[in-house]
């Protein structure tokens, strides 16, 4: 199993100009990590993701360290103001990014759910189901010629639960198309970690290690860096290792499975952020080998 780190946990350092994304590709190799995946990344001035994507894998390329992922945000519901079909064609020319990075794999989100304004009683997710399906499989059938695989991840509540994910992505039906698994993610929407994992292994592409602290909603509000899940529980961001998942059972479960690919940390907690990618990089080696 490669350990990877996801361009997000730098992200703290490069918004505040402490870091550059190339920057942060040397870090991720000077801590130990074998991959590395870029989210939302932050372009220096004058430049276009089709202009700074070559450079991101020359630089990957001269450190020695693996591209795995490419991370986007779309929306098959709202996105493009609700036009299906233009957000398909928005979502296709950041695949062409993903092929510039000559990145494996995409990770898109499929919905964040119905808008306040939407008009119809039916707003389930069963309802947004068959446009989901469409807006997925047109871009993985666009990904599949290019040779990169596609994938939703748990994420954005709406499309978070393991159950709501194996849905869509049975129904796409699409042997290029399947789930990134972020296994602290499941508890956004209040769900066991490790069951949830169990369930989506069969789908997984690629996998997240995340970890949080977890707080009953039944107490008072801890306040500033915690928010609440679909249920009302209390999470904020940490170090791999320091938070409530269980991270070592859902790696187990992962290799019982036959899971061999990559266990990228995403870290978004407040801890610096340096330091924190360091520790749940020794932590997540440990886990491995203990699993």
């Amino acid at each position: 199993m490669k350990i990877g780190v996801s361009s997000y946990s730098f992200s703290r350092l490069v918004r505040a100009g402490e870091l550059t994304t190339l920057q942060a590709i040397e870090k991720a190799k000077e801590i130990g990590f074998d991959v590395i995946e870029f989210s939302t990344i932050t372009l220096p001035e004058g430049e276009t993701l089709k202009s700074f994507a070559p450079k991101i894998k020359a630089k990957c390329d001269e450190v020695g360290i693996e591209i795995g992922n490419y991370t986007i945000g779309a929306d098959f519901i709202n996105g493009s103001d609700g036009d299906l079909d233009a957000e398909i064609q928005r979502v296709k020319g950041e695949v062409d990014i993903a092929e510039l990075l000559c990145s494996p794999g995409m990770r898109h989100d499929a919905t964040g759910g119905f808008k306040s304004n939407y008009t119809r009683q039916a707003r389930s997710f069963e309802d947004a189901l068959p446009r989901l399906i469409k807006g997925c499989r047109a871009v993985t059938e666009y990904a599949a010629e290019k040779g990169i695989r596609t994938m939703v991840e748990n994420h954005g509540f709406f499309c978070q639960d393991s159950e709501r994910v194996e849905k869509l992505i049975c129904g796409v039906d699409h042997t290029n198309f399947g789930v990134l698994v972020d296994m602290g993610n499941f508890l956004c929407v209040d769900e066991s970690p490790y069951e949830a994992i169990g369930r989506l292994m069969p789908y997984a592409f690629h996998v997240h290690a995340k970890d949080f602290h977890v707080k009953s909603g039944q107490e008072p509000n801890p306040g500033t860096g915690w928010f609440t899940s679909r249920g009302g529980n209390y999470l904020r961001g940490a170090i791999i290792g320091h938070g409530n998942v269980p991270i070592l059972q859902c790696i187990k479960v992962m290799k019982k499975n036959g899971y061999d690919k990559i266990l990228s940390i995403e870290f978004e907690g407040m801890e610096e952020p340096l330091k924190a990618i360091e520790i749940g990089y020794n932590n997540l080696k440990r886990l491995v080998e203990l699993a």
